[in-house]
């Protein structure tokens, strides 16, 4: 069990990485998220670990991390919307499925439209547009005004008609 002190020193390596993340620093934002999970292991260290290896296109390093930060704590469902992304991005389309619907399932999970179109977007890709059509109108229901659900329901009626 960390300490006290090793906890403040892991939020404030946290803070700092974060920071050089936005800045475009990765490499520095790496080297302090580690520090913070050297100092207290926690699931959104780890899943902000691999966010920035995926910046770096290191999908394999970024879903490592983000099933470490599932084992951490199972109810801290953003990492399994990331993995869904990170094996889309490795081509791993149908891998993906599972990983959005579980942050889907999720009750802790609550921008619940971002896999929602992932998955729409999967199922476009495989020319089942009804599928995708249901996926895009579930994403509107959670986010009424997330342009991409919006233009995937355009481009699926139209394809409909």
């Amino acid at each position: 069990m960390p300490s006290n002190e090793e906890i403040t020193l892991a939020e404030q390596h946290f803070n700092k990485a974060y920071q050089f993340q936005i800045d475009g620093e990765i490499d520095e934002a790496i080297r302090q998220y580690r520090t913070s999970i050297d100092f207290c292991p926690t699931a959104k260290a780890h899943t902000y670990l691999g966010e920035a290896y995926s910046i770096q296109g290191k999908y394999t390093e970024a879903i490592a991390e983000c099933k470490k930060a599932i084992h951490i704590d199972p109810n801290y469902a953003y990492p399994y919307n990331d993995i869904g992304n990170y094996l889309v991005n490795l081509g791993e389309k149908n891998k993906a499925i599972i990983w959005f619907e579980k942050a889907i399932r999720s009750y802790y999970y609550k921008p619940k439209h971002f896999p929602l179109y992932s998955l729409g977007k999967i199922f476009e890709d495989k020319g089942d547009w009804i599928e995708a059509l249901k996926c895009y109108n579930r994403s509107l229901i959670f986010n009424p005004d997330y342009d991409p659900a919006q233009d995937g329901v355009i481009r699926m009626a139209a394809l409909l008609n």
